[in-house]
């Protein structure tokens, strides 16, 4: 009793195209043909198949599965590096479950880059909105010293200068601008790496620069560019 393609793919689980598949790249044997021409299939062929569908269901590559059939040592490494992937594989899901689950419990933790968890309550929408577009180019290490600045509590100015309107007096802005100055120049000789775009991002200066600048005109006032304007004229002594 000999088996078609067909009836082979079924018994084994599979398509059609995939067993044409494997012939075409080596890993099934030709079987016999009739005197008609049709494919004579025999036990060997379903076990052969079998074995292919078994590693491929586990996740080895179709070219991985060719070297271990000559080489106990390839299987043995190509078996032991799958394994290495799932474990890391299972590890981010978990991860992601537990994010999943802190979001959950905490609707705005979707509004921030990972990690600011502990601000989330107290940000501003537009804080929240230029957090997650800083993340998009500052380096690991640039978007840690911002997790580190934002976990602190907001100083008065920071506060104010989140509320202040767009019809704020030039006397309020001034005022703003002078009692702020100090806290950035603070930032600034704390973490110097942060005035400098091209070492903070990680997709070049240019495009630093043109996200801080939509950052800029899309999130601020007037009022609030304004004060900005200001302290960089205090601390550059203008």
């Amino acid at each position: 009793m000999a088996w078609s393609t067909s009836q082979l793919a079924e018994l084994a689980g599979t398509t059609l195209k995939a067993v044409r598949h494997y012939h075409k790249v080596g890993l099934l044997e030709e079987p016999e043909r009739a005197v008609n021409g049709y494919k004579r299939y025999r036990v060997s062929h379903l076990v052969q198949l079998l074995r292919i569908r078994r590693l491929v269901d586990l996740g080895v590559p179709l070219a991985d599965i060719a070297a271990m059939r000559d080489s106990a040592e390839t299987t043995e490494q190509t078996l032991r590096a799958l394994d290495a992937e799932l474990a890391a594989s299972i590890e981010r899901q978990q991860q992601m479950r537990e994010e999943l689950a802190t979001i959950m419990e905490n609707r705005a933790l979707a509004e921030l880059p990972p990690g600011f968890d502990h601000v989330a309550e107290d940000l501003p929408d537009a804080d929240r909105a230029i957090l997650l577009a800083y993340s998009s180019f500052l380096t690991p290490s640039a978007m840690a010293t911002l997790r580190e600045l934002h976990a602190v509590p907001r100083s008065t100015p920071t506060t104010e200068f989140d509320s202040l309107p767009e019809d704020a007096s030039d006397e309020t802005r001034q005022r703003l601008a002078e009692r702020f100055a100090p806290e950035i120049r603070r930032q600034q000789e704390e973490y110097p790496a942060m005035t400098d775009l091209e070492t903070a991002s990680r997709r070049g200066k240019g495009v630093a620069q043109s996200v801080v600048l939509q950052i800029l005109v899309e999130y601020y006032n007037r009022a609030q560019l304004d004060v900005l304007r200001r302290i960089d004229a205090i601390l550059n002594g203008g």
